[in-house]
């Protein structure tokens, strides 16, 4: 068995690993690089041939870092299958084609103010890029398992996101196991991750490697912080990713009214088409959350839907107190950034991110204390505040990835270390050799590993 560390080694975004076992090649995740700029540029690199010659592509969860450069590996001329969950599938149709609209948007824009350095800006991909991914995509439902040549490929429910999945390539008696994103035992959405039973070779992911969630009570903090705001007449503006996060912040908006812990008037604004149509998505694939139905059913009722751009802006111009969910949840991009602009300059308001934020991205500068930020291209002060709610992450923490690890019935024979940055993947490498006693090394970016 030979793998390929592509992307998410020595970083926690760009998952792209592959692995050739049984005379085939599977392409584990087909991930957006996000963050620093010298991340970000290998989107721009040529298509590795290695990566053109893979034989299928599976896709553990819709998170762009994971599905977001399908549409540039399929525009390369790869032929292959591509496999995911039904729900995965689902929603990487809403992601991809909304992420191409942003680039196609934001290389106008560009265009159109002269802030690229290049004499013409161009999209990563189109929307007829995407268009032809998503067409390849084949669904796969978790619990079985379809033929590749001699190679098995199966999909185990993961947590994290609706439809995330674990991956296992089996051939003969050989097994390697991906984790994918894995998610946390109370997480707000969705069930626990399914514990695994076998892997002769792992891949885990580290996002959170060497961390640990606090017991906070984030549904509290957040009610204090609305309060709060809304109190001195500012309104709060919640980034949020349209798949996972904005559902989660719904339910949580919806439990608080209904509780009486926030003004069962207060304005809402849902700023996200790719938010609108996800929720459509959790609402038919509903049986796989541990949410009961009718709160799902009830997740958009009293909140103030903005559909078109024409409406975002008049809501950006709205100067009552507000609560405002948009997309994205690390302000990379989307209306987000036009609520951003205009209400970061201002003490009254509150800005909260709601989960976890790469390093590089605006989001992260914002959380470190960024006192000005660069928004289309000009620098906006930052003086209104700055919250970091952790306890909405949707990753499991170093407990739970060593839990789920532990339910292996024996040790693999090699464990690679991926998707976390060096310090997270160097401490959950550090466990795993030291509680586990299973051989373990993180892996590097462009090696290639044989087992």
């Amino acid at each position: 068995m030979r793998i390929g560390f592509f992307g998410a080694a020595d970083t926690v975004t760009g998952s792209r690993h592959l692995v050739e076992i049984g005379g085939q090649r599977v392409l584990l995740d087909c991930g957006l690089f996000q963050g620093f700029k010298v991340f970000r540029e290998r989107n721009w690199a040529p298509v590795p041939e290695a990566l053109r010659q893979a034989d299928a592509v599976v896709i553990s969860h819709a998170h762009l870092d994971h599905s977001g450069w399908l549409p540039v590996l399929v525009r390369s001329g790869w032929k292959g299958a591509v496999y995911a969950s039904p729900a995965t599938r689902d929603l990487a149709q809403v992601l991809l084609l909304d992420s191409a609209h942003l680039q196609e948007e934001d290389a106008r824009r560009a265009n159109r103010y002269g802030y690229s350095r290049h004499e013409k800006a161009l999209p990563l991909y189109t929307r007829a890029d995407a268009l032809r991914a998503i067409e390849r995509i084949r669904p796969l439902a978790p619990g079985t398992a379809v033929r590749l040549g001699e190679v098995d490929i199966g999909l185990s429910p993961a947590g994290h996101l609706l439809g995330a999945c674990s991956v296992s390539l089996t051939h003969r008696k050989q097994t390697l196991l991906y984790s994918g994103d894995l998610g946390r035992a109370d997480d707000l959405l969705m069930p626990p991750p399914q514990k695994p039973s076998r892997a002769d070779v792992l891949l885990v992911e580290s996002t959170y490697g060497d961390r640990w969630h606090r017991p906070e009570d984030a549904a509290a903090r957040l009610a204090q912080i609305i309060l709060r705001t809304v109190g001195n007449g500012g309104s709060v503006l919640l980034p949020a990713f349209a798949v996972g996060r904005a559902q989660a912040l719904l339910l949580v908006l919806q439990r608080l009214k209904a509780e009486d812990r926030l003004p069962r008037d207060l304005p809402v604004f849902l700023d996200s088409p790719m938010a609108l149509q996800a929720t459509e998505v959790y609402r038919r694939h509903r049986a796989l959350l541990r949410v009961p139905p009718q709160e799902i059913e009830t997740l958009t009722h009293g909140v103030r839907m903005v559909a078109t751009a024409q409406e975002s802006i008049r809501l950006v111009r709205v100067r009552y107190p507000k609560v405002i969910i948009s997309a994205s949840g690390m302000a990379t991009g989307g209306r987000v950034l036009h609520h951003l602009k205009a209400m970061a300059p201002d003490p009254r308001h509150h800005v909260v991110f709601a989960g976890f934020q790469v390093a590089g991205s605006r989001g992260a500068h914002l959380v470190a204390g960024a006192t000005e930020v660069k928004i289309h291209g000009e620098y906006v002060p930052v003086r209104a505040a700055i919250t970091h709610l952790e306890g909405f992450s949707g990753h499991a923490d170093s407990d739970g990835l060593m839990a789920w690890m532990r339910g292996l019935r024996k040790a693999p024979q090699q464990t690679f270390v991926v998707h976390g940055e060096p310090q997270a993947a160097d401490a959950l490498r550090v466990r795993v050799q030291d509680e586990l006693g299973w051989p373990v090394r993180a892996a590097r970016h462009g090696e290639t590993a044989e087992v």
